[in-house]
This record gives C-alpha cells, sequence and structure tokens, in this order.
C-alpha cells in the first residue's frame, strides 16, 4: 500500500512538473514573439502603412499557422484566453498611460463634442447595431440567440479600439483629430463596457419605461462616481507626496507610490462595481497635473517612460495573442460546414459598424460646429470623414466582451455563440489590418495641411510627454509668461487676438492657483528645499 501512494504521488509529481515545464516554455516563447514585434515594429517605423499593431497581429497569425500545424490542428495559441488577464493587468496601464500623456488643454478645448461622440454617439452605434442585428440575423439559421445576445452584439461592436486607432494617428501631427479620436476612444470603451455590464445585470424578459429610467439613472451615476473616484485618487496622491515628499530619500518610494495608487484606483472602481476605465484614466490626468510636479526629476523622467513602456508591452501582448486566437480550431469548427454563412453573418456586422459610426459621426459633428465661431475649431468634412475611419477598428475590448458573452473560460459548445466568436474574430482582424493600413494614407490624402494644425496647437506641451517650452494658446498662460519677450509666440498671439481669453478654462486656471495648487502641488507652488524638485521646467504647464 505505501508502495502505491508513493508511486502515485511520483507520478502526481511528474505530471506537474510537465505542465510546469509545458507552461514555462509557452512564455519563453511568447515572451520571444514580443521581442520580435518589438524589432520588427522599429524596423518598420518608417512605413506610411505598417505599425505595431498590424506587426503583431501579423506575427500572432504566423505563430497561430506554426502552432497548427505542429500540434496537426489541436490548438493554434500558447496562452488560454483569460478575462482577468485582459481587464485586470493590461488595460489599467493603456488607459492610465493615455489619461496621463493627454495633451490636456487640447482634450479639455474640445470636451463637450469628446462626451458627444464618446457617450451619445456610443449609444446611437449601440442602438443601430443591435436593431440591425435583430433584423438580419432572425433570417440566418445561425441558432437561437436571445435580446440579450442582441443587446450584448451592440455594445461589443460599438466599442472602438482605441489602443489601435492611436497608434495610427499622431497628437503632433494631427492634434486635433488625435485629441477627438484619443478621447472619444477612451469615454467610447468606458460607456461600451458600461452598457456590457448593465445588459448582463438586467432583466430585459420585461422592458419597461421603469427599466429604462433605472438605466439610464444608473448608466449616469457609473459615469459620475467613476469620474470622482480616478479625481480623488489622484488628489490623494499628489498630496501625500507633497506633504511627505518621500524623494530627499528614495526616489524608488514616489515611483512605486504612483504606480500603485493608480492602480489602486482601477481596482477600488472593479471593486465597487464602477467604470474602472474612466476611474484609472481621470487618475492619469489628474497625476500628470499635480503629482507629477511633486516628485524629484529624476522621478519624472523614470516615471514618463515607465508608464509608456508599460502601455506600450500590453499593447503588443494584446494584439499578439489574439492574431494566434484567430485561429483556434474549437470555434471555427462549428462554422466549417457553412462558410458562406459566417461571411455573411461577419460582413453584416461590419456594416453595421460603418453605419452605427456614420449615423453618429457626421450629425453630432454638425452640432459641435454649431455652437464653434472660429472656423479653426469646427471639424470640416474631410476631418468628419477621417475620425469616421479611424473609429472603425474593433480590436481588443470587443474580443474580451465577446468571450465573456459567449464562451465559458474560451469555450463554447454551442453553435450560436461560435457563429458569434468566429464573426468578433474576422471583424476585428479585417477591420484592424485593412481599415489601419488604409488610415495613414487616407490622412495624408484628405489633410494634406495636417501641419499647419500641428503648427498651431502641437507647442502645448500639455502632459509629462515634453519637456519643452509652451507657446500660449488662447489667452492661457499667465501674466508673467505674457510679459516674457524672450519667448517667440507669434502664432500664439495670434490665436489670441482671434480668440476670446475669458473662457472656461480661463477661470479653471485662476481657481486651479488660487485654491487647488496650494494643497496638491503642481507647478510653481512645491516649495523650495535643498534637492527638493524645483521646478527647473518652469514655463512648461501640464
Amino acid at each position: 500500500m505505501a508502495l502505491d501512494l508513493s508511486s502515485m504521488a511520483s507520478e502526481s509529481v511528474g505530471m506537474l512538473n510537465t505542465s510546469d515545464h509545458t507552461s514555462v516554455v509557452s512564455m519563453n516563447l511568447f515572451v520571444a514573439l514580443l521581442c520580435a514585434c518589438i524589432l520588427l515594429g522599429h524596423l518598420l517605423e518608417e512605413s506610411r502603412w505598417m505599425n505595431e499593431s498590424i506587426t503583431a497581429l501579423a506575427i500572432g497569425l504566423c505563430t497561430g499557422i506554426v502552432i497548427l500545424l505542429t500540434t496537426k490542428g489541436k490548438s493554434s495559441h500558447l496562452l488560454v484566453f483569460s478575462e482577468d488577464l485582459f481587464f485586470i493587468y493590461l488595460l489599467p496601464p493603456i488607459i492610465f498611460n493615455a489619461g496621463f500623456q493627454v495633451k490636456k488643454k487640447q482634450f479639455f478645448r474640445n470636451f463637450m463634442t469628446i462626451m458627444m461622440f464618446g457617450a451619445i454617439g456610443t449609444l446611437i452605434s449601440f442602438a443601430t447595431i443591435s436593431l440591425g442585428a435583430m433584423h438580419f440575423f432572425l433570417k440566418f439559421s445561425i441558432g437561437d440567440l436571445n435580446i440579450g445576445d442582441y443587446l450584448a452584439l451592440g455594445a461589443i461592436f460599438s466599442a472602438t479600439d482605441s489602443v489601435c486607432t492611436l497608434q495610427v494617428l499622431n497628437q503632433d501631427e494631427t492634434p486635433l483629430l488625435y485629441s477627438l479620436v484619443f478621447g472619444e476612444g477612451v469615454v467610447n470603451d468606458a460607456t461600451s463596457v458600461v452598457l456590457f455590464n448593465a445588459i448582463q445585470s438586467f432583466d430585459l424578459s420585461h422592458i419597461n419605461t421603469s427599466t429604462v429610467m433605472q438605466f439610464i439613472g444608473n448608466f449616469l451615476y457609473l459615469f459620475a462616481t467613476s469620474t470622482m473616484l480616478g479625481v480623488v485618487a489622484g488628489l490623494l496622491s499628489a498630496y501625500v507626496i507633497r506633504k511627505l515628499y518621500f524623494g530627499r530619500h528614495s526616489t524608488d518610494r514616489e515611483v512605486a507610490l504612483m504606480i500603485l495608487m493608480a492602480y489602486l484606483s482601477y481596482m477600488l472602481a472593479e471593486l465597487f462595481y464602477l467604470s474602472a476605465i474612466l476611474t484609472v484614466f481621470f487618475c492619469g490626468i489628474v497625476m500628470s497635473h499635480y503629482t507629477w510636479h511633486n516628485v524629484t526629476e529624476s522621478s519624472r523622467v523614470t516615471t514618463k517612460h515607465a508608464f509608456a513602456t508599460l502601455s506600450f508591452v500590453a499593447e503588443i501582448f494584446i494584439f499578439l495573442y489574439v492574431g494566434m486566437d484567430a485561429l483556434d480550431i474549437d470555434k471555427w469548427r462549428f462554422v466549417s460546414d457553412s462558410p458562406g454563412k459566417s461571411l455573411a453573418v461577419s460582413s453584416i456586422l461590419l456594416g453595421l459598424v460603418m453605419v452605427g459610426r456614420a449615423a453618429f459621426v457626421f450629425p453630432l459633428s454638425f452640432l459641435s460646429n454649431l455652437t464653434k465661431k472660429s472656423p479653426q475649431d469646427k471639424i470640416h468634412l474631410k476631418q468628419q470623414v477621417t475620425i469616421w475611419w479611424a473609429g472603425l477598428m474593433r480590436g481588443a475590448v470587443s474580443m474580451a466582451l465577446a468571450y465573456n458573452q459567449f464562451t465559458r473560460s474560451g469555450h463554447t459548445d454551442l453553435r450560436a455563440n461560435a457563429y458569434m466568436i468566429t464573426s468578433t474574430i474576422t471583424v476585428v482582424l479585417f477591420s484592424t489590418v485593412v481599415f489601419g493600413l488604409m488610415t495613414k494614407p487616407l490622412v495624408r490624402i484628405l489633410l494634406p495641411t495636417s501641419k499647419h494644425f500641428a503648427s498651431m496647437t502641437s507647442s502645448e506641451p500639455s502632459s509629462p510627454k515634453s519637456f519643452i517650452v509652451p507657446l500660449l494658446t488662447n489667452g492661457q498662460d499667465s501674466e508673467a509668461n505674457i510679459r516674457s519677450a524672450d519667448i517667440p509666440r507669434p502664432t500664439s498671439l495670434r490665436m489670441l487676438l482671434s480668440t476670446p481669453s475669458h473662457t472656461v478654462h480661463h477661470y479653471w486656471r485662476k481657481f486651479d492657483n488660487a485654491f487647488m495648487r496650494p494643497v496638491f502641488g503642481g507647478r510653481g507652488f512645491v516649495p523650495f528645499v535643498p534637492g527638493s524638485p524645483v521646478e527647473q521646467n518652469g514655463h512648461q504647464w501640464n
């Protein structure tokens, strides 16, 4: 008996060691592929067609084919998809870095337009895709889909992939477009996730006026509370670092505290069932405005590059996995007998995505233009077409939501669910590769004067991303800087003469200087202590 137990124990240990070794091999291969993506992306840096997301997708597809051949069709990926991996570990650094590096002056100058596109526009796209899918798919024999599935499809395909879009546009070359597409992408992702969670939590078998009003109220509550949580977390980090000043002992501590406080804001939002995307995004904005100025110069450089590096690696990881998972045999097995039907379903969804986006970009742009007096602030037709095109791409968020709705632990045994998963994969690959490849040349064709816009707005380093001296824009620098004659600002003075200086942002600056910065720090209000984070870049406004 003892010998039997010992032999069983040794066999179990052997199996465990084999499993551990397989995981180690998979991780080694995946890390090697990440390195290959970075190297190839560097070599293709000057390409007007390729970007890192497309490169990672292509390498993922090629790797999936190799794995399929070596495993004789049993598997195509090295890792099993996990929603926790995506939402808990990969998405936070991407969204936080987006807020931390954003040019806030551009973002908040177009804030109402961004909110219209990101919130109202997403709702319009959601309704268009849901109703269209319900209308067309009932004519196909693809299995049983209930109303919750159709509404979930609307939320899944309403999520534009800000990761992919932001790699196509450059905020220095096309600042107005970047701020609109970037801001819409973040708010859009948050809106889509909130919609998706609300669909799963509400009883959709009995829809009435009370349910709709409760849904809208819950939606607004999530937006407001998620934003406030991010702001509070950012202000708390600024206050703690300013008061305790870790840098006099160790810059490592203040860097670690910034990273952990940012991640804590995301996890608190998840804990309280809020929109963690919105929370960590606004936490990034507040940290870049206050906290970043309270740390030592070396910590500023470290945090700027650390956040950007984490975001970059997470983006590559996501697209690499999506490329490999696109060839998963288990998902395609259900639709292999009717490829024409699968292609039709994918084509319908892609068409609905295009129609749903057009249904709000052009009408809302028209409404936004009615509120703008200056022609420079209006969104012209060519810019509207560019915004519409850039937002057609779907990616990791859509994939993660589709897995959540139509699979269990990454697998599905239902025909209808398999159709939805394979169609999502098809739309994501096609939109990312085809639309991604065409976006750069399309922008150059439609906006040949984009450099003119960049000359007027790219000189606003409203984030830690640049360390250059800003030019005056819309009369929003201090009087001391206005009087400074040694800084050339011809473009800025022209803008000052053509635009009223008493804007909402003007009054916010007055409030910020009088009440917020004396408490939470920031540029110009950190007391001088030998070795403290003196404002070397005194002219930089963030």
